[in-house]
């Protein structure tokens, strides 16, 4: 059974698709696609449609990882449709939940930063409107939270012997 994430920042063009395009990348080199699929959306409808931001996608290159996708708002159907919901920061993590007002799915919605090893972030603050070296540090705490959530979620689902 595939176990499926969905990386949530505020408008899907940063922080987000950064996230689900570096859980691919540790994905595919763990030879794991076959057990996660990823996907990103927004909170907000500021950039449906749009490619991931083209500095955002310039830092992840510099790591070797592409940025590919199309950003879209995340919907309510979005928590059947998944079973891990990553929120960016506190304010998408909130923004989550306030699609779920009886809290049915409050247990699938996590803070990506979490699960961090290394990095002492509680949230995966937003570039947009900063300068090249914020991309990068996006793209180092991402690829930190990641691995550690990716461990995580192998230690929960995948036998010792695979």
């Amino acid at each position: 059974m595939t176990t499926r994430l969905l990386f949530v920042c505020l408008g899907n063009i940063c922080r987000s698709p950064s996230a689900e395009n570096i859980m691919n990348h540790l994905l595919q080199s763990r030879g794991l696609t076959h057990r996660v699929s990823c996907d990103s959306a927004g909170t907000s409808s500021y950039h449906i449609g749009s490619p991931p931001d083209r500095r955002m996608a310039q830092a992840a290159r510099q790591q070797g990882i592409d940025l590919v996708g199309q950003a879209r708002q995340l919907q309510v159907a979005d928590f059947e449709a998944f079973d891990w919901i990553l929120a960016m920061d506190d304010d998408n993590y909130r923004d989550i939940l306030r699609l779920d007002p009886q809290g049915q799915y409050t247990h699938k919605v996590k803070k990506i930063c979490d699960f961090c090893r290394h990095h002492t972030d509680t949230e995966v603050p937003d570039p947009y409107y900063g300068g090249a070296e914020g991309f990068r540090y996006v793209i180092d705490l991402l690829m930190d939270a990641c691995e550690g959530f990716l461990d995580e979620l192998l230690q929960e689902t995948v036998p010792n012997d695979v």
